[in-house]
């Protein structure tokens, strides 16, 4: 082998100062989340349009000169205009101002079945999952006792027991809606249970659900919060649906699945009736499940580049 003269090779004095730099700064797991979900363009442009459609839900009725439920019979059944921009109903009611009513009502139904699921999913999936044994063999037979009879079904039978309204509604799509939700945190907590820092909290003394909420909760959080942003567009989905068969929010309230219905009886004479709120409704779901989709990747460590 030939050897190399001393004079080839550069002396570098600041190599031992720099050694222990780092090439880049650290990243926390959710700051590093939140940078794979920002390179996501569709996952972004996806957020950006809810929170308009969210912005607009708030504060155009609010700003409008018309009301939801305001009637003008001297401008029935009109076309969209520089008055109406989304045209008038039979009663001469202004359509733009209902559509964004109406995602105030669907979207408040959605967010809170999202919450609701999510509490009630994780404290009986973590339940079942930590103590295991005969608990979560009934806690879990309960479970696939509920869901061998489709979702819609019991949310149409509860509806029928309860009078028609926001908060029926809401209370008979998160009475079968959690059972996802416990299942996943079950697993969750079965991957988990075992680990170090849990065996360490229980030798210190720890409960059960100081467990649960404090330790594993944390570390499940991501697939949680995929989960929930999955349910929001379905539960848009079942309350338009709902109030598309007539067991929806009473009228006058405004909802999207409620304006589909009005518009649906009169699509072949007025067929914008039924084309602006059902845009809304695909937009909404469809961004939802796209932003899902980012926040899957986003937070899956596996997917980390």
């Amino acid at each position: 082998m030939q050897n190399l003269e001393d004079s080839l090779f550069e002396k570098d004095d600041s190599a031992h100062v720099n050694a222990d730099k780092m090439s880049r700064p650290s990243l926390t797991y959710w700051s590093d989340a939140w940078r794979r979900f920002k390179g996501n363009k569709v996952a972004m442009v996806s957020a950006v349009v809810l929170i308009l459609i969210i912005g607009m839900a708030i504060v155009q009725p609010m700003v409008s000169k018309y009301t939801y439920d305001q009637q003008d019979w001297f401008a029935i059944n009109q076309g969209p205009s520089a008055e109406h921009w989304f045209g008038t109903d039979e009663l001469g009611r202004d359509i733009f101002v209902r559509c964004w009513e109406g995602a105030r009502v669907s979207l408040m139904i959605a967010f809170i079945v999202a919450v609701l699921n999510g509490t009630i999913g994780i404290l009986y999936g973590g339940i079942a999952g930590y103590f295991g044994g005969v608990a979560d063999n009934l806690m879990m037979r309960f479970c696939e006792l509920i869901a061998s009879i489709p979702q819609m079904l019991w949310v149409v039978l509860l509806i029928l027991i309860m009078k028609p309204g926001v908060f029926p509604i809401i209370l008979a799509i998160a009475a079968t809606g959690w059972i996802g939700m416990a299942r996943l945190f079950r697993g969750q907590v079965f991957s988990l249970k075992e680990s170090e820092f849990v065996m360490a909290s229980r030798t210190m003394g720890a409960g059960s659900l100081h467990i649960i909420l404090k330790h594993l909760l944390p570390n499940a959080m991501s697939p949680i919060i995929i989960s929930m942003a999955n349910v929001i567009p379905s539960a848009i989905f079942s309350e338009a649906f709902l109030s598309y068969i007539g067991l929806g929010v009473p009228l006058p309230t405004a909802s999207w699945g409620v304006l589909a219905s009005d518009g649906a009886n009169k699509l072949l004479s007025y067929p914008y009736q039924l084309l602006f709120p059902s845009l809304l409704i695909c937009i909404t779901m469809l961004c939802f499940n796209l932003m899902g989709d980012g926040l899957r990747d986003a937070l899956d460590p596996r997917m980390r580049q």
